[in-house]
């Protein structure tokens, strides 16, 4: 399937629609983003939104998020999905390749993610990809409590 990655800069209809779709397929406790958070998304200047696009259909999505600290500029990866009819195709590593082109070319000194141990085949692309697991833990504290 030919494909082409490219970064995001305005909100569409199709995009709305392909998040989606593409949203749930990544978690089902997710769903469309609303217009408001995809403008602000888009227009944040740290935040990059990827889509992987075959024909007219969004088939995949990454997005790369960026900040300084004393210790340097470093980058996100988070909210990777490929629609499940495009699997296998390299969509995925496509959009990791190219995140991490962009966070070359702002200066990040590293690219993170996380990804939980049940996604075998996601690990096994990220390791492909030359990201190596790091021996820490990722801890969460919920601010909407109830």
């Amino acid at each position: 399937m030919p494909f082409t990655v490219e970064r995001v800069t305005a909100c569409t209809p199709a995009l709305e629609k392909a998040l989606g779709e593409l949203m749930p397929q990544l978690s089902g406790r997710l769903s469309t983003p609303s217009e408001e958070l995809l403008r602000r998304l888009l227009d944040h200047p740290t935040t990059a939104l990827l889509i992987a696009r075959a024909e007219e259909c969004i088939v995949g999505t990454l997005t790369l998020v960026w900040y300084d600290l004393p210790s340097g500029r470093k980058a996100w990866i988070e909210d990777v999905v490929v629609d499940a009819a495009a699997r296998g195709c390299g969509v995925g590593r496509a959009l990791v390749e190219a995140a991490r082109r962009l966070a070359a070319g702002i200066g990040a000194e590293r690219v993170l993610l996380t990804s939980n141990p049940a996604r075998t085949a996601a690990r096994a692309l990220y390791r492909s990809c030359g990201f190596n697991e790091a021996e820490t833990s990722v801890f969460v504290f919920n601010t909407h409590r109830e």
